[in-house]
């Protein structure tokens, strides 16, 4: 299994951010084939200070494919490319950082 994995800086406007990232850009990723789940969580707290600069994280988003080719052909999907166009929409190109990892554990 390997997943894609957004790291989201908090945006000056958390509650404007949140609601588009929830109402619209969500649920055209939730349409992107080969897709198993998508979780997303909102960061509480950095425990180690320091690790990421002086980064304050907002949102992990985590996308769970069944292998790295499942995943490369949903990047070329039309409903990927929406997503992305959404995301640059409501400004979340400028607060991501995004790679993917192998799940070898779990």
């Amino acid at each position: 299994m390997i997943k894609y994995i957004a790291l989201y800086r908090k945006p000056a406007d958390v509650a404007g951010f949140d609601e588009k990232y929830f109402a619209t850009h969500l649920p055209i990723v939730g349409k992107t084939p080969g897709l198993l789940r998508a979780e997303v969580a909102k960061v509480d707290r950095v425990l180690v200070p320091g690790f990421l600069g002086d980064t304050d994280l907002h949102l992990v988003a985590e996308m769970y494919f069944e292998s790295a080719d499942v995943m490369s052909a949903a990047f070329q999907s039309p409903e990927w490319h929406a997503a992305g166009a959404n995301l640059s929409e409501i400004g979340g190109l400028e607060l991501v950082a995004m790679f993917t990892a192998e799940v070898v554990a779990g």
